[in-house]
């Protein structure tokens, strides 16, 4: 058996490549349209893993898809955890779930999807502003 992606839906394609691509750092492998389905797919990956995918799935009529909690959550290994969140909260991305034990954070798409950042090999020692960030909203 061979983990090929996991699919979430998303709701505006222009604000989720955005956040997946230019803020997570996710590139776009492929897409495919289906005219007669009436959906789009968008396949990426991280630089590194290019055989994990994550499926976005853009259904051409609106849907309202809630919270997306029910989903679960993707998961991320980074190289500095620090360091990654800092360049997603300069890049306007709310962080959840702070690392304040240098080891896990959590973040939402733009389609409230919880996505988890693991630092990878050991928690980093703990650092401010980090270790004393409360919570914001639901992760």
């Amino acid at each position: 058996m061979k983990y090929l992606h996991t699919m979430v839906r998303i709701s505006d394609v222009d604000r989720s490549l955005d956040f997946y691509c230019n803020k997570l750092g996710l590139k776009e492998v492929r897409r495919a349209e289906h005219q007669q389905g009436r959906f789009t797919l968008f396949y990426l990956a991280a630089p590194e893993d290019a055989e994990a995918e994550i499926e976005l799935t853009y259904n051409w009529d609106p849907e309202a898809y809630g919270e997306g909690r029910n989903f679960g959550h993707l998961a991320f290994e980074v190289d500095d955890i620090y360091a990654t969140c800092d360049r997603l909260m300069k890049n306007g991305v709310v962080i959840n779930r702070p690392p304040r034990d240098g080891h896990m954070a959590f973040i939402r798409s733009p389609d409230n999807i919880s996505i988890e950042l693991l630092q990878k090999g050991k928690p980093k020692p703990k650092q401010e502003p980090w270790a004393s960030m409360p919570n914001t909203g639901k992760w």
